[in-house]
């Protein structure tokens, strides 16, 4: 899987928990440019994210996501095998 395949299922997960269609996500987008994503739906995002992708991620890995790009990166990193 790609990086644009990660991308776009990633903006279904976000429409879907953060309940707002009109998200888009770029590797460059933060938290802050998110109206909808706080620190509840962080983790509700993270979960829905292991799930869909079937993987894990430590609390170091969720920590070190300072954009999409990041998460898109341990995405990548974990699917390949």
């Amino acid at each position: 899987m790609d990086r644009s395949q990660i991308l776009e299922k990633l903006n279904d997960i976000f429409r879907d928990v953060l309940d707002n269609d009109t998200i888009t996500m770029a590797e460059e987008t933060t938290a802050n440019d998110v109206e909808e994503w706080d620190s509840l739906n962080h983790i509700q995002l993270v979960v829905a994210i292991e799930k869909e992708f079937k993987l894990r991620f430590t609390s170091k890995e969720i920590q070190g996501w300072a954009k999409i790009g990041d998460l898109v990166s341990s995405i990548a990193s974990k699917s390949v095998k």
